[in-house]
């Protein structure tokens, strides 16, 4: 029985690629791509953010949240 080896691919920090890319919490655009459809903070291991970047983008997300520029949650449904 032969076992395949499958290399793993590390993603890449967009924000450290990216040194342009500046987390805001009024970048709403941005800030909606690392939240799930139902609206909660989508983690490290699923999106490919540094823990340096993931700590401000959660920070910025809450505080978007607090003057209500993102939802807590949502109504939506798959």
């Amino acid at each position: 029985m032969a076992f395949v080896i499958k290399k793993r691919t590390t993603k890449m920090c967009p924000f450290c690629k990216d040194p342009d890319k500046y987390i805001d919490y009024k970048e709403l655009n941005l800030l909606e791509q690392f939240l799930s459809y139902r609206g909660k903070i989508l983690s490290r291991r699923i999106t490919g953010v540094c823990a340096k970047h993931q700590r401000k983008l959660t920070n910025a997300i809450k505080i978007a949240r607090n003057l209500a520029l993102l939802p807590y949650t949502t109504d939506k449904l798959r």
